[in-house]
C-alpha cells in the first residue's frame, strides 16, 4: 500500500538542518507578511530593533528589517532545493498610516528582488483575488477627488525555479510524470494567471493560534502541489503554522516537510488531518466528478474525445491525460517526533467511482464505491 510521510519540526527555519542539500522538489509557504500589524509581535521576537523601528515612526527601516529575517529563510530554500525545483510564495503587499499618511509596502517586490539577487528565475505570478472587500466600500475621501485610494483585495502568489527545468531521463520518472498529470480543462483554470476564490478562516478553536497563522485555503497550495510537483515527490513548507500545505500534500499523495517556531501549531495540524479525512478524499473525488461533467458536455456539443484513460477509463481530451491518476487518502496516523503517516485506497477502490457514488460516507467496508450506469455508459467496453 502507498505512503507518505509528513514531518514537522518547531525551529527556525532559516536553519532547517534536518533537511539534506538538494532534498526538496516544491516549496509552498505563506511567511508573515512585513508591516501588516497581526505580525508584528512575531518580528519584534527576533529582531527587538524592529520595535524601536516601529515606535519611533521609521517604517522603511522596520520593513527592510522584517525582511532581512524572511531573507534568511530564502537563503535555505536554495540549499535545500533539487535543481529544477519550484518555489511558490503567498504574499500580501501591506498598508500602513504612519503619521497621519497613508503607504503602502510593497512585500512582493521586495521577496522578488530577493529570489533575483539568489539567483532564482523569476516566472509568472499568479494573482490571488480574495474577495475580502464589500464593493460598496470605498477608502480615504468617499466620493470627493484627489485624496482616495484604491482597495487592496489581491494577494500574490509568487513562483520561481532553482536552475535549469527539471529532467525526467529515466522511465519510472516518466511514467510518474505521466501519473502525476492534471485533466486539460483544470489546466485551463489553475494555470491562469488570476485566481478567485475567496480566503478562510483557519480551523482552529485557539483564538492566539488563528491570529498568529496565515490563513490560505486549502485549493491554494493543493492546486499548486498538482502543478508543480509529481506524486512521491516531498514539499516543504517553512512557515507552517496550521498545516494547510501538508494536509494539501496529503491529498495530493506527495511526502511533506513543515516548520514552524510555535509547537502549539502540532496540535492544530494533528485535528486537521484526523477530522477533515473526508475532506481530503472528496477533493479529488470531486476532480473526477468535474471531469466526468465535462465530459457529458462535448458529448452534449457534439465534441469528441479522441483519448481515453488507461486507469479509469474514460474519455480524455490528450493524449498526456492518457496514464493520469489519483490518490485518495485511507488513513492518517501520527508517529513520535511529529511524524505522520498517510496511506491511500487501493486502485480498485479508485477505479470504481462514479458521479453519483462521490461522497466519502458511500465507501463500503473494502473502501470501494458501487459504479452507476451512469458512469459505466462512459467507460468504453
Amino acid at each position: 500500500m502507498r505512503t507518505t510521510n509528513h514531518k514537522l519540526f518547531f525551529q527556525d527555519a532559516r536553519n532547517m538542518e534536518q533537511v539534506e542539500d538538494q532534498s526538496i522538489d516544491l516549496i509552498v509557504t505563506s511567511p508573515p507578511y512585513p508591516m501588516i500589524a497581526m505580525w508584528d509581535e512575531q518580528f519584534f521576537c527576533m529582531d527587538p530593533a524592529i520595535k524601536s523601528n516601529i515606535d519611533c515612526g521609521d517604517y522603511n527601516s522596520a520593513f527592510e528589517a522584517m525582511h532581512l529575517i524572511l531573507d534568511g529563510v530564502w537563503h535555505e530554500l536554495w540549499r535545500v532545493m533539487k535543481e529544477g525545483a519550484f518555489a511558490c510564495i503567498n504574499i500580501g503587499d501591506a498598508t500602513r498610516t504612519i503619521n497621519n499618511k497613508f503607504q503602502l509596502f510593497a512585500n512582493h517586490a521586495r521577496i522578488q528582488r530577493k529570489f533575483f539577487e539568489l539567483k532564482f528565475d523569476t516566472l509568472p505570478f499568479i494573482l490571488w483575488r480574495k474577495q475580502t472587500n464589500a464593493p460598496n466600500k470605498f477608502m480615504g475621501s468617499g466620493m470627493l477627488p484627489a485624496g482616495a485610494y484604491v482597495t487592496l483585495e489581491h494577494e500574490y502568489i509568487l513562483i520561481f525555479r532553482k536552475g535549469n527545468k527539471r529532467a525526467f531521463k529515466t522511465a519510472e520518472s516518466k511514467l510518474r510524470r505521466m501519473q502525476s498529470g492534471y485533466f486539460w480543462e483544470e489546466r485551463n483554470t489553475w494555470f491562469s494567471d488570476l485566481w478567485d476564490f475567496k480566503g478562510v478562516r483557519q480551523d482552529t478553536n485557539n483564538k492566539e493560534l488563528r491570529n498568529r497563522s496565515a490563513a490560505f485555503p486549502f485549493i491554494l497550495p493543493f492546486r499548486l502541489i498538482n502543478m508543480y510537483s509529481l506524486i512521491g515527490d516531498k514539499v516543504l513548507d517553512p512557515f507552517m503554522g496550521t498545516g494547510t500545505t501538508l494536509l494539501a500534500a496529503m491529498a495530493a499523495g506527495r511526502n511533506s516537510v513543515g516548520y514552524d517556531l510555535d509547537e502549539s501549531f502540532a496540535r492544530a495540524l494533528q485535528a486537521q488531518a484526523m477530522n477533515n479525512l473526508a475532506d481530503m478524499q472528496k477533493v479529488n473525488a470531486d476532480r473526477i466528478k468535474n471531469h466526468l461533467a465535462f465530459i457529458q458536455t462535448c458529448k452534449a456539443g457534439n465534441k469528441e474525445l479522441k483519448y481515453y484513460n488507461s486507469y479509469f477509463g474514460f474519455p480524455v481530451m490528450t493524449a498526456q491525460e492518457k496514464e493520469l491518476q489519483l490518490v485518495f487518502a485511507r488513513q492518517v496516523e501520527k508517529g513520535e517526533n511529529h511524524i505522520f503517516r498517510t496511506s491511500y485506497f487501493d486502485d480498485r477502490f479508485v477505479k470504481s467511482i462514479s458521479p453519483e457514488n462521490l461522497s466519502p460516507d458511500r465507501f463500503d467496508s473494502e473502501g470501494a464505491l458501487y459504479i452507476s450506469p451512469a458512469a459505466r455508459d462512459l467507460i468504453p467496453q
